[in-house]
């Protein structure tokens, strides 16, 4: 199976997927496919555990050598699933979860219909949204803050296209209910 997890920026989305990497009766047992990106990496993260970081000259190289199963372009800076590791995994009959935007959800679902489960995560409200994106990034600009507002009022009305949509008010709850969602999908 793959689950795909999906949501606007201070969801919860990345926090629920490293919860359910390492909750009993998940773990070792979903395979995380990790992203390349163009952004700079932030202090707490390391290269080949939550990015593989790369140039934006390296990641058009990758691109046009069709080296990605699917791409997007975020605030400016570039994000893929590498096909080769997507793959890999894949045929090795491993269960895979990706946190991925709409665009690369849909394309995942249209590559492997039987096999895709969509997972949208949801703020309980706008405002909540607002301050998780303000706290979780304290160096954030206010026009920063606006654009990805923005862009999750857009990616809220698309949660419609996605299998499942699960409100992140509470993350015990929601990591419980998204574990048993998994779980039922593969046990």
């Amino acid at each position: 199976m793959i689950f795909v997890i999906s949501g606007p920026s201070g969801s919860g989305k990345t926090t629920l997927l490293k919860n359910l990497l390492k909750a009993k009766g998940l773990k070792n047992r979903l395979v995380r496919s990790i992203s390349f990106t163009t952004r700079a990496k932030r202090p707490d993260e390391k290269y080949g555990k939550d990015y593989f970081f790369i140039s934006a000259r390296e990641f058009q190289h990758k691109r046009r050598a069709q080296k990605l199963l699917e791409w997007t372009k975020y605030l400016g800076y570039y994000y893929a699933t590498p096909k080769d590791f997507f793959k890999n995994w894949f045929a090795k009959n491993r269960h895979l979860i990706l946190c991925l935007d709409l665009k690369g959800a849909l394309k995942i679902k249209r590559l492997y219909p039987k096999d895709t489960v969509n997972i949208f995560v949801m703020p309980p409200s706008l405002g909540v949204l607002r301050e998780r994106i303000k706290k979780r990034a304290n160096k954030t600009k206010e026009d920063e803050v606006r654009e990805r507002l923005g862009l999750a009022k857009e990616e809220l009305l698309a949660s419609r296209a996605y299998d499942y949509c699960l409100v992140n008010k509470d993350l015990g709850k929601t990591l419980k209910k998204l574990k048993k969602l998994i779980l039922e999908r593969i046990s």
